[in-house]
């Protein structure tokens, strides 16, 4: 029991500190309910990219809001990343946006209008043509064995 505790332990720790080309490779985790993981080799602007439902601008906001310079994500202090999981707990993001946008495409396909019927079909549902163009949108998974 105690030599599968230890094992797990280096492994923990190889993890942390794998290097690929001689870069460390190491995300923070922001936890505080937000979830997700930013990278602590990047400026926090860049970083906090890595977030979804967090752009370029949001970014910039963010940062801003803060009141700290755009460091380097393993430089912030203990205080700065709490201050950081408060100001991302005001916003929509990670696995909550996700959800929230399932929810709202089912609530489409649940009523049967016009835009619920195309996210079934899988086509453009924002009135974009589909006779030359709409190719991610369009693409079918092809069978084997058929020409």
């Amino acid at each position: 029991m105690l030599g599968l505790r230890n094992a797990a332990n280096v492994v923990n720790r190889l993890r942390e500190n794998l290097s690929v080309w001689g870069m460390r490779a190491q995300n923070i985790n922001i936890g505080g309910g937000v979830g997700g993981e930013i990278p602590d080799q990047k400026r926090l602007q860049y970083a906090l990219q890595h977030i979804h439902g967090i752009g370029r601008s949001k970014a910039h906001h963010i940062v801003c809001e803060l009141g700290v310079e755009n460091k380097y994500v393993r430089d912030l202090s203990k205080r700065e990343l709490y201050s950081l999981r408060e100001l991302l707990s005001k916003y929509l993001i990670g696995n909550d946006l996700k959800k929230c946008v399932e929810r709202d495409v089912g609530r489409l396909v649940g009523i049967q209008c016009y835009r619920g019927i195309r996210h079934v079909d899988g086509l453009p549902c924002r009135g974009q043509r589909t006779h030359t163009n709409a190719r991610t949108r369009k693409s079918r998974p092809t069978v084997r064995g058929t020409r």
